[in-house]
């Protein structure tokens, strides 16, 4: 069985990459994550980035890309990703306006398989992310997350699993890592818990209510690829945040840098 990779969506680290993206990453590579997901690249050349990449010793998995830019700059953001040799172009979720009925959705699954087959076709996969949103919308009696992977011929939409938003859509993540195995190559590594007013609360791992150690020992079962850790809104300083996740790892889970 396969180790699976540790790495870090970017997000996480928004602020501090807007204001110094190169001495972010840095930090990112000695703190000991081997992968990073992007949220942007902040004005950034690909053959710039790349460069650094390889003298720290990340990699870069891919990309959170706006479905507007899928849109309207699916070739830039494809040429951008193969420059770092990434290998997934991921829809991060869609705009509040255009996913409340199941009709709605299903021309948005409709563009998601033309990105997913134009993505292959140059050698990248398209992953969707979820948030829980995608368990609010039933279309011909499945949730919408299962009516975006349904199609499965050479241009499926594959899996980018946020456990966190799984739980928090009164899911089993366990069980949803485990009906999409082998679909499965990223899973966003999360931790929660709810306010007063049953609104989420993203924590540090290990600080919530999701069941971390079975989501690994699930995800290696399942060939996931990658770990990435995020944290949507962070109690502490970010960089303390993800070092304090990434120790969390580190106790849990074997990291040998590549």
């Amino acid at each position: 069985m396969a180790r699976i990779g540790i790495g870090l969506q970017l997000y996480t680290l928004r602020d501090d990459m807007a204001q110094d993206m190169e001495g972010t990453l840095r930090q990112v590579a000695t703190l000991g994550y081997e992968g990073v997901e992007f949220a942007g690249y902040f004005g950034k050349p690909a053959e710039q980035l790349k460069q650094l990449l390889d003298e720290i010793g990340l990699k870069a998995i891919g990309a959170h890309v706006s479905l507007d830019n899928l849109r309207n700059n699916l070739q830039g953001e494809i040429d951008y990703l193969l420059t770092l040799g990434a290998k997934y172009i991921i829809c991060p979720g869609v705009f509040n306006e255009e996913r409340q009925t199941a009709e709605q959705w299903l021309k948005l699954i409709a563009e998601f398989e033309t990105f997913a087959a134009e993505a292959k076709k140059q050698g990248l996969q398209f992953l969707y992310h979820n948030h829980d949103f995608e368990f609010h919308v039933n279309i011909e009696g499945e949730f919408v997350f299962d009516a975006i992977y349904a199609k499965t011929g050479e241009n499926a939409i594959n899996v980018e699993m946020d456990v966190c938003w799984v739980q928090f859509a009164g899911q089993d993540p366990l069980a949803y890592i485990a009906k999409y195995a082998g679909r499965l190559p990223l899973v966003h590594f999360k931790d929660f818990s709810k306010d007063e007013d049953g609104k989420i609360i993203t924590l540090e791992l290990g600080l919530g209510n999701v069941d971390l150690k079975k989501v690994i020992t699930a995800a290696e079962q399942a060939g996931v690829e990658w770990l990435v850790v995020e944290q949507d809104h962070c109690q502490k300083p970010p960089l303390t945040s993800v070092a304090n996740s990434l120790n969390w790892v580190k106790e849990h889970y074997t990291i040998v840098r590549n």
